[in-house]
């Protein structure tokens, strides 16, 4: 039976949160680099709390000049952002540098820069996300999840043994992610679902480097970790 209208949009609604909260996850940013980035360049008008509701999936009916803008601001960061240089760098240094550390852009499954179209349609329940975004981590599986990057990682060898190459695996250069990603593998701490919601495309793309899980897709690489979480989880209680 197909969805109603009403589900149609409510999963639509949280697809575009969990779309949103992956492209400030992934590039570490604030929620003021998406309006000042179109503000400056004119491509539109989109307010700090239209962006934070839209993460939040709080916001209801955003104008047409909402997906305008943001798919507007996507295609420019996919040209590369030397081209936007003059425009930034010594006007708005702090954002400047927020771009050179992560500028990726959103895109689909044939590699393009997502469309105005292509947001609303998400927005409203017609397109499912692209493979790359379409996967949703539970805050309750977050610290096994964690435990079992650890285990994947490290392959039952000891951090110190096993830090330098899976570090330059890790080819994410914003030192904050990197610190924190060091933590989890070496068991000082946990992502939170959020985070982890962020990272896993580029612990997948790590673990391929490293020939640990090969070419399946992030949503397979996430079903590898549940997998070793609930072994871990078996092995636990049998002791």
């Amino acid at each position: 039976m197909s969805l109603g209208y009403r589900d149609k949009l409510s999963r639509g609604r949280r697809a575009m949160a969990h779309l949103i909260h992956l492209w400030h996850e992934r590039n570490g940013w604030s929620h003021r680099v998406l309006p000042l980035l179109s503000e400056v360049l004119d491509l539109g008008k989109v307010h700090n709390s239209q962006i934070s509701n839209l993460r939040n999936g709080k916001l209801s009916s955003p104008g047409p000049e909402v997906f305008l803008a943001l798919a507007q601001v996507n295609t420019i960061l996919d040209q590369g952002i030397e081209k936007i240089r003059d425009r930034f760098e010594s006007d708005y240094p702090e954002l400047w540098k927020s771009l050179e550390e992560s500028a990726l852009p959103l895109k689909n499954d044939s590699g393009n820069p997502l469309s105005a179209g292509e947001l609303f349609e998400i927005f409203s329940g017609l397109k499912s996300l692209p493979s790359s975004f379409d996967w949703y981590i539970e805050d309750e599986e977050a610290s096994a999840l964690s435990d079992a990057l650890s285990v994947h990682f490290c392959q039952n060898k000891a951090w110190r043994s096993c830090k330098i190459h899976v570090m330059e695996a890790y080819a994410v250069h914003k030192s904050a992610r990197r610190e924190r990603f060091a933590e989890v593998i070496a068991g000082i701490r946990d992502y939170t679902a959020e985070e982890l919601d962020g990272e896993l495309l580029d612990l997948y793309e790590a673990s391929k480097k490293l020939s640990y899980f090969q070419g399946r897709g992030p949503n397979a690489f996430l079903a590898e970790l549940r997998n070793i979480a609930s072994e871990n989880n078996m092995n636990f209680h049998n002791k």
